[in-house]
């Protein structure tokens, strides 16, 4: 079988002489393509994203139809070597690189020279390193072998990432899916879009029930491409292109029971074995005619072999050997069958390669705004890191730093700071990268912006009410917002919570001065309607002691507080929502900027539970301040003394910290919104800076020796 990943230059030429070919009616002949190529390689796994591909994660490629030489820049010339193809022979140059800086090194980036036999030498550039956008499948069901299955009884839709610079004006952008059977013929779909031709890409593919075979395997690749030059005339009857790629193979399974599965006669079995030795792992099949085998290292596909024994060796293996591996063997028809999934444990050594824990995300941002990635690798000795930008090594300077940390942050991003981010950690034992991680930069006026902030505590009495302070305003803004401000007691009690407040009492604060009470809501239509609009949970009985304003603020800073009327204690939940009508608003209309609240922090369910919402149709970058003996320079007594902060999408943690560090991007963001400064770089107080898509987010605040005391939590929009 031969995979999609080595037949990648063939498929863009293939693909480019079937769309193109009208350019060259006048040239005669059969019109083909020289082409030189900078690939990046993925492979995907699950849904959340793309990582770099084992076997080719950069690679330079030169193809072409007729004997030829190439001369990069500041190089030697160096001929292609023949092979033969499907209509004849053809030639072909092509190497594999560990890293984007070592292609860039043997073949950098500037003007390539062409000396092809019987034309005059010509020269195009390869420049600007135009890579696209990661391909990734979004959605769909994966299994834990890192395959999507799919149901061929069924229409299947495979969604993709957007192709974000497709149709860049002076460049050629070309896009392709490609699903084929595990023998590489039986099935064979394809897709293309590219442009004159297409003026917009795709972003699905659509499988029609009966194409698939039950209990079957198909190989697929995804594959964007940016064309930076072309030749149409120096060589007659061939064009010559030079482009960027940016290529993801991933697999997937169909249910149902196939027809003649392979069978597997021995079964290969976990090994154990020190740092420099060598490892077998045995596995004999049978299954008739063009049997096909193919190894998996934590999923990703490494090794291919069609003979009906194999095994797979590895030799002087290192820690970074150590993972799961499985062989899955598939006959002509696709019908497939997996082996059992083993373990390679590597003897006792006190080195280890970095292995990522935390991956960046991709983003979408509007131009302007801040953007933070963060990568975080464990590994012995310490890992250091370093972070590019669609392959080129990133520097700290012109809005960018954190380039050799592990969380990296961009501010005033535009449609150049647009491209894949990835980190590679580095220590003795070797390396490794990130998920690429897309960025997108949009300009939009629906921004993303808080919508929702709300804080649920224990509320006591004299210094231990509930205060929630929150900040009216932006960058730009003028006029008014609408603001719908709710204390919640009794309204808590069918949700399971026990202690409520009874009879809480909402007083709004500007500065000193009462805007605004209520004790107790009278089941208001005007309150109802505005908590039906932005999505409040409702409210039942008229009659309760639940307590809420609807108020138009202008641009400043207001203190909501929360106490027992009657001097009772209990658990209350203060929130405050924008309740700007929708599509009113626009990027000149005040925003809520931030929130903070200062409560008591005990121990279970009495700890700190802060719930804020993302709105808008991009991500935003907040940072996240859990706050115990950063406040005794204030004279607040009897502070939480070791605050651990945690992030939460629904029951997903994103984050947590347990003492900030004196973290400068927390230092430099922190000065940016104004925030009090924390002095003590080794305090207990905690942070998180982070860029959230839209969406509902909980921060909780607790001690974390168990400890409890008065604490403040602090969420602010980062510009």
């Amino acid at each position: 079988m031969k995979l999609l990943r080595s037949i990648l230059a063939s498929v863009v030429t293939l693909t480019l002489s079937q769309i193109m070919a009208p350019r060259l009616v006048g040239s005669g002949g059969d019109n083909t393509y020289i082409i030189v190529q900078k690939s990046e390689g993925f492979d995907q796994t699950a849904s959340t994203g793309a990582v770099a591909d084992p076997l080719a994660p950069f690679t330079f490629n030169v193809s072409g139809p007729v004997a030829m030489s190439f001369t990069p820049p500041g190089g030697t010339s160096t001929a292609l070597t023949a092979y033969q193809g499907g209509s004849g022979t053809k030639y072909d140059f092509s190497i594999n690189y560990a890293s984007q800086a070592a292609m860039d090194a043997a073949f950098p980036n500037g003007s390539y020279t062409y000396a092809v036999t019987g034309s005059s030498n010509f020269s195009l550039n390869l420049t600007g390193n135009l890579y696209p956008s990661t391909p990734q499948v979004t959605g769909g069901t994966w299994n834990s072998s890192g395959q999507l299955v799919l149901d061929p009884t069924q229409d299947n839709t495979l969604n993709f990432s957007p192709f974000t610079a497709y149709g860049t004006a002076g460049i050629l952008s070309h896009m392709q899916i490609q699903i084929q059977s595990f023998d590489g013929s039986t099935v064979n779909l394809s897709q293309t879009n590219i442009t004159p031709t297409n003026s917009t890409g795709f972003t699905s593919y659509l499988i029609p029930a009966g194409t698939l075979s039950a209990g079957s395997i198909y190989e697929c690749n995804l594959e964007y491409d940016t064309g930076v030059a072309d030749n149409t005339t120096a060589v007659s009857g061939d064009t010559a292109v030079t482009i960027y790629t940016a290529s993801t193979n991933f697999f997937f399974v169909t249910s149902g029971t196939p027809a003649n599965v392979p069978t597997i006669t021995q079964q290969p079995t976990d090994q154990q074995a020190p740092v420099g030795s060598s490892v077998t792992f045995g596995l004999q099949f049978g299954g008739g005619n063009n049997v096909m085998l193919e190894w998996f290292k934590n999923g990703l596909p490494i090794n291919q072999n069609s003979q009906n024994g194999s095994n797979l060796t590895l030799t002087n293996i290192q820690n970074s050997d150590a993972a799961s591996y499985f062989a899955i063997i598939g006959n002509g028809a696709g019908a497939y069958v997996q082996s059992d999934t083993v373990t390679l444990t590597i003897g006792a050594s006190l080195a280890a390669s970095p292995v990522f824990s935390t991956e960046p995300y991709a983003q979408t941002i509007s131009s302007g705004s801040t953007v933070v990635f963060q990568a975080v690798a464990s590994g012995t000795p310490a890992p250091t890191y370093q972070w590019y930008l669609s392959g080129t090594p990133l520097s700290n300077g012109g809005g960018v730093s954190g380039a050799t940390g592990s969380t990296l942050v961009i501010n005033g991003a535009t449609l150049a700071s647009a491209g894949n981010y990835y980190c590679v950690a580095t220590n003795a034992s070797g390396s490794s990268q990130s998920n690429a991680a897309g960025l997108a930069v949009t300009s939009t006026s629906d921004l993303g912006r808080l919508i929702n902030i709300s804080c649920r505590a224990q509320v006591g009495t004299g210094g231990d009410i509930l205060i929630a302070g929150f900040a009216v305003g932006g960058a730009g803004t003028s006029g008014s917002e609408s603001l719908l401000i709710r204390g919640s007691g009794p309204a808590l009690v069918p949700f399971g919570v026990t202690g409520t407040l009874a009879d809480p009492q909402l007083q709004l604060y500007t500065g000193a001065s009462v805007t605004g009470t209520n004790n107790g809501w009278g089941g208001g239509a005007a309150i109802s309607n505005a908590a039906a609009a932005v999505g409040a949970f409702a409210w039942a009985t008229p009659t309760s002691h639940d307590s809420a304003l609807l108020e138009t603020l202008p641009n400043g800073a207001y203190t909501a507080q929360i106490a027992g009327k009657s001097g009772d204690t209990g658990i209350a939940l203060a929130e405050i929502y924008d309740a700007t009508p929708a599509g009113a608003y626009t990027p000149t209309s005040p925003r809520i900027v931030n929130i903070s609240a200062r409560v008591q922090v005990g121990t279970g369910g009495n700890i700190m539970i802060a719930g804020f919402v993302v709105g808008g149709s991009t991500s935003r970058t907040v940072l996240i301040r859990a706050s115990g003996p950063a406040l005794a320079p204030f004279g607040v007594s009897g502070t939480l003394s070791d605050p651990e902060l945690k992030l939460y999408a629904g029951n997903a943690l994103l984050g947590s910290n347990s003492g900030w560090g004196g973290r400068t991007e927390i230092t430099t963001a922190a000065a940016s919104v104004g925030a009090f400064t924390w002095g003590d770089p080794s305090s207990n107080d905690s942070a998180i800076l982070a860029t959230l898509s839209p969406g509902a987010y909980t921060a909780q605040v607790s001690g974390a020796s168990n400890d409890s005391g008065v604490a403040l939590v602090e969420i602010y929009e980062v510009p």
